[in-house]
């Protein structure tokens, strides 16, 4: 869904403000109408993360998984990177972000999942991540259906455990692999 646009004058540049990543305008980025020079970076790049806690066990029961989104909150907000959607299970985390152009995915999945045990361990609870991790691009236009399949992950995993997902992940994205097992 398109929200209407808003015009800005900035620089000598004429901004048109619409749905995406722009803290400033709910989840909205700046599009330039018309391009002066390219002193800035522009860029929307959604990404869907998928972790798993350390040897796949079923650590994030519902004290944790509050202290978990908090945490995941602060860090996000923190790394100026638009957390969209958090979904959680008991043995992994689905994250949808828009990411910063300064910032590479292996970066802040290194952030988001060392902060956050962190802090979770912090707050009386044990909380440790897998070693690996998936990141797949998401496109504008899947937005809106990868935010319901993030929400709604309980669901999905009343009929596939996390290896079963994290393997059609992998086949969908065109990720071959010959381990037994993925999310170890």
């Amino acid at each position: 869904m398109i929200e209407p646009a808003r015009f800005e004058r900035l620089d000598a540049i004429v901004l048109i403000r619409t749905r995406a990543c722009d803290p400033d305008y709910g989840e909205s980025p700046l599009l330039p109408a018309k391009l002066t020079g390219m002193s800035h970076a522009y860029a929307r790049n959604y990404v869907h993360l998928i972790f798993g806690t350390r040897e796949s066990r079923k650590l994030i029961k519902p004290p944790i998984e509050i202290e978990l989104r908090k945490a995941l909150r602060g860090i996000a907000v923190q790394y100026g990177i638009d957390l969209i959607e958090i979904g959680a299970t008991e043995d992994h985390v689905h994250l949808l972000v828009c990411m910063p152009p300064k910032i590479g995915v292996a970066v802040a999945v290194r952030v988001f999942k060392g902060e956050s045990a962190k802090q979770v361990n912090e707050s009386g609870h044990f909380l440790a991540w897998q070693q690996g991790y998936g990141a797949f691009s998401v496109s504008a236009s899947s937005l809106d259906s990868v935010v319901k399949y993030v929400r709604e992950q309980t669901e999905y995993h009343r009929s596939r455990t996390f290896d079963e997902e994290f393997r059609s992940f992998l086949v969908k994205h065109g990720i071959r692999t010959t381990s037994a097992v993925v999310t170890d």
